[in-house]
């Protein structure tokens, strides 16, 4: 099963990391982006080609910046009192709680102790308010479902990067329909809804992963077919793995605030 911390995705995520938190431009001499990466399946563009046409910006509505409670059936995985549902990637979390919130403290990812098939996923996340770098270098963190899929999670607010790799991207394959961030600081949320590939007894895929994100209350993808793995700078592509998984948050060096995560699941599975 290709979830855990050393899972070929996260090595080479993490050998990419300091080339992803700095300014794209100076590490490869074009305004945002790359071009010598691979060529994302069926369009024109490259993996993070800066190029690549900027979803046109919307302004969300004031009415989603306030705590949303969870349903009666979801499990609530932060309410701002502990990391009992949560573990890090040697063992205790060690990022730190204020207030009703979570920090990152430099500490690592953390991920869930329970995995989770199809969902539908709430949590609200707040990008440094001093802003400090561009591109990759503000608020930059992300969902990262069973260890192998991402959304990402950044201040696209007046920060162009590039597209498919700014808030609410899966990462390095499709950018969002639209930017609807706020400002730095600013409370936001994400709504994701997951439906997770499969495969049959024989090996042969069945099923694509797709997955539906609200961004401030507004729609960046829609039944969105995954094309594979997420990575940095990489192909993506399918591995085969049972359906379900844990869900991570990423550690990048920004102090990224997250509150309020529950989730709800949809449908059953076997457990592993």
């Amino acid at each position: 099963m290709m979830n855990t911390w050393t899972s070929p995705f996260r090595v080479a995520f993490v050998a990419a990391l300091g080339v992803a938190a700095l300014n794209v431009g100076a590490a490869d001499g074009q305004k945002l982006g790359y071009k010598d990466t691979p060529m994302v399946p069926g369009t024109s563009w490259h993996v993070h080609d800066g190029d690549r046409p900027q979803p046109r910006i919307v302004t969300p509505g004031a009415t989603f910046s306030h705590l949303c409670p969870a349903p009666s059936d979801a499990i609530v995985l932060f309410d701002g009192k502990d990391f009992s549902k949560w573990q890090g990637e040697k063992g205790e979390v060690k990022w730190k709680i204020e207030g009703d919130y979570m920090e990152t403290t430099r500490s690592g990812r953390i991920r869930t102790k329970e995995e989770f098939g199809d969902f539908q996923l709430h949590l609200e996340f707040a990008t440094p308010s001093k802003v400090e770098g561009s591109g990759q270098g503000r608020g930059n963190n992300g969902v990262n479902i069973y260890g192998m899929y991402e959304i990402q999670i950044l201040d696209s607010y007046q920060n162009p990067t590039y597209p498919d790799g700014q808030a609410g991207a899966i990462y390095g394959q499709t950018p969002p329909l639209v930017n609807s961030s706020k400002p730095p600081g600013e409370w936001q949320t994400y709504d994701i809804i997951w439906e997770g590939p499969r495969w049959d007894a024989d090996g042969k895929q069945t099923r694509k992963a797709s997955v539906t994100v609200l961004h401030n209350g507004v729609v960046l993808h829609n039944k969105r077919d995954l094309m594979g793995g997420t990575g940095h700078r990489t192909f993506p592509t399918y591995k085969q793995h049972p359906p379900h998984g844990y869900l991570e948050l990423y550690e990048h060096g920004n102090p990224v605030r997250f509150r309020n995560i529950w989730l709800r699941s949809l449908g059953e599975y076997d457990k592993p």
